[in-house]
């Protein structure tokens, strides 16, 4: 498993500072969002060469993290 923390960078000011791939405008919500619209990893990794393997599968990593720190208050 791919430690997301080595790959995933955070700066106030680039990309508004949203999760991205290490320092590069690509943020986590890219790769998110190019998955989710059907794109493969092998077809992102052609059209983007700059990203490795181990960058998306650490952008999802970090979505997964984030998403077991949700949770939702039950109204009172």
């Amino acid at each position: 498993m791919v430690d997301w923390r080595s790959r995933i960078t955070i700066e106030p000011g680039k990309l508004g500072g949203k999760a991205c791939l290490r320092g590069m405008r690509f943020s986590v919500q890219d790769v998110l969002d190019y998955l989710a619209g059907g794109m493969s990893v092998d077809e992102m990794l052609s059209e983007f060469p700059y990203l490795e393997r181990d960058d998306i599968l650490a952008a999802l990593a970090y979505a997964a993290e984030r998403e077991r720190r949700t949770h939702v208050l039950a109204a009172e």
